[in-house]
């Protein structure tokens, strides 16, 4: 195998890990959550584990990233299987604030983990052989996948984490016509989605995930976009 083709091996493998990374703990830490505010129903089905297998949507897991990657996006996104939540033993056991944790338990993981991958880099420098070379590609994709997660889970729109918390939130502050206007939209919430995604409206999704890169640049000291564009030209 010439070094081209390892290098492109190193980046898919890299690639896999770092989606099933962030998308499968993002399931995890809601189940997480809702667990330590007394509901057992994600645990129960077996959904509070790091076993990769039980956590595999064939179309989010597999499909959409396959495509993403084949059709060379630019990005790579998908979900897992979402976990089961029992939100009303949540709320019965901490309220309102305890189902907006909840829903906010999976960005604030990718966050963290992109906060992490960012960090990796600036310690492994410049790679020294295959090994760091592989690390470099996978907390780069890491940083990239996270962040964008992160971002598209917080969009407003249902049944994204961000109208969940929007929706219990409130609940909590008593703002009646907020909770009626998503109850309201949320059948509708994947068409909604389908609209923003497929349109010029995306390029606003871009707008955050490339401040965040920016503030975890500075942060590092390191052109993390950059840095990210040259993997992906490699």
């Amino acid at each position: 195998m010439d070094s081209l083709h390892l290098i492109d091996l190193l980046k898919i493998l890299a690639t896999i890990l770092a989606l099933m990374v962030a998308i499968i703990g993002h399931e995890i830490m809601h189940a997480l959550v809702a667990y330590r505010f007394g509901d057992p129903t994600a645990k129960e089905a077996g959904r509070l584990s790091i076993n990769p297998i039980v956590h595999i949507d064939p179309v989010g897991t597999i499909l959409v990233p396959a495509l993403l990657y084949i059709l060379d996006a630019g990005f790579l996104f998908g979900w897992a299987k979402p976990v089961p939540v029992n939100i009303a033993q949540v709320i019965g056991t901490g309220g309102e604030p305890a189902a907006i944790a909840v829903a906010l338990a999976g960005v604030t993981y990718n966050f963290f983990l992109a906060l992490l991958s960012a960090i990796a880099i600036k310690l492994i420098g410049r790679p020294d052989g295959l090994f760091e070379l592989f690390l470099l590609f996978f907390f780069a994709k890491s940083l990239l996948i996270n962040t964008v997660l992160g971002v598209f889970n917080l969009l407003p729109i249902p049944p994204l984490d961000g109208a969940n918390a929007l929706i219990h939130l409130a609940r909590w502050l008593k703002l009646p016509w907020i909770v009626n206007f998503y109850e309201a939209i949320f059948p509708y919430g994947m068409v909604i989605l389908f609209l923003v995604i497929a349109t010029p409206l995306s390029r606003f999704l871009f707008v955050p995930i490339y401040f965040i890169l920016q503030a975890l640049s500075l942060l590092t000291g390191i052109d993390l976009l950059a840095l990210i564009q040259t993997i992906e030209r490699i």
